[in-house]
């Protein structure tokens, strides 16, 4: 299936024929195992517009533009495919989302235009139909408060929060979360001092008297979610793959357990680009999960689960 796709965006998707062109790949048939697939750096999708169809996008996702970089941009061809794989990674990690509460907490994302975070949240609550589902910028009172509501229920709930946000959060209203499960959506931004995945699970744990703790890796560029619990180990969806390749060579992949640069195929991104060369610092482990352990040198610090170590 990834050839098939290579072959479709070789033929269709511009930016990423050119790049493969650059590569010395002309013919697109002497690719025959997926090592051989070239790998888009993440950086062309704040350059052109790298989508495999014609003519317009049904939708436009932008990445936030930190330090004044500059944005990405993901031309989205079909929604329904968007949802198809985010509800579907959401449901295999968590369960039917129906009925259960789902809270925002999520200003830098909810301060923006064009964010496919915040689509994908408020789609999750259109789903759930709970009453108490909501978006909360810095109402730390009322989202305490809706807490406790759902809490006296004894209702689940999911709170999908970005990090400086639910660190104050916790600061301020440290509760214990019995019956809900929180999702840290990364991005410190400048906002709080750095600190390792570890050390944030263990302050939200705390204040939060719970275990219930897990982070979303997710990026505008791409169609697909992994997810991991609070021993920082993410999981990706049968049709997203992750490889860890030498920082100073993008064509070595590393062994196991060796630190180096995330990179990831993402199959539902097949009227984007399914062969993604991130900035991001990783490792995998032999069961296939694999951690995130911060960014390369010089590249701008945005997006989600992205925390400098």
């Amino acid at each position: 299936m990834c050839l098939a796709v290579f072959q479709f965006q070789y033929k269709h998707n511009q930016p990423y024929k050119s790049y493969c062109h650059f590569l010395g790949i002309n013919d697109a048939s002497a690719i025959k195992s997926i090592q051989n697939i070239p790998f888009l750096p993440i950086e062309i999708f704040k350059k052109q517009a790298v989508k495999s169809f014609e003519p317009n996008a049904e939708k436009v996702f932008f990445s936030s533009a930190t330090g004044g970089i500059g944005q990405s941009s993901h031309h989205v061809f079909s929604l329904e495919l968007y949802r198809e794989s985010f509800i579907s990674t959401f449901e295999s990690q968590f369960g039917s989302v129906q009925n259960c509460a789902i809270l925002g907490l999520l200003p830098s994302y909810l301060e923006r235009e064009g964010s496919s975070l915040i689509y994908m949240v408020q789609h999750l609550m259109q789903l759930s139909g709970h009453p108490l589902n909501g978006f909360f910028l810095y109402e730390h009172q009322t989202l305490h408060d809706r807490i406790l509501q759902l809490e006296s229920k004894e209702k689940p709930y999911y709170i999908f929060g970005v990090s400086f946000a639910l660190l104050d959060f916790a600061e301020k209203f440290p509760i214990p979360l019995k019956h809900g499960k929180v999702i840290e959506t990364g991005g410190m931004k400048g906002r709080k001092k750095e600190m390792t995945k570890i050390e944030l699970y263990k302050e939200l744990s705390n204040a939060f008297q719970t275990q219930n703790i897990f982070s979303e890796y997710g990026m505008t560029e791409l169609m697909s979610q992994a997810y991991a619990n609070i021993d920082g180990k993410y999981r990706c969806p049968a049709w997203m793959q992750v490889q860890i390749v030498d920082t100073n060579d993008p064509f070595t992949q590393m062994p196991n357990e060796r630190v180096g640069s995330i990179r990831v195929i993402d199959l539902a991104n097949k009227y984007s680009c399914a062969f993604i060369q991130t900035s991001d610092l990783g490792k995998k482990h032999t069961d296939g999960t694999f951690e995130v352990i911060g960014r390369l040198d010089n590249s701008d610090l945005r997006g989600c689960s992205l925390l400098v170590v």
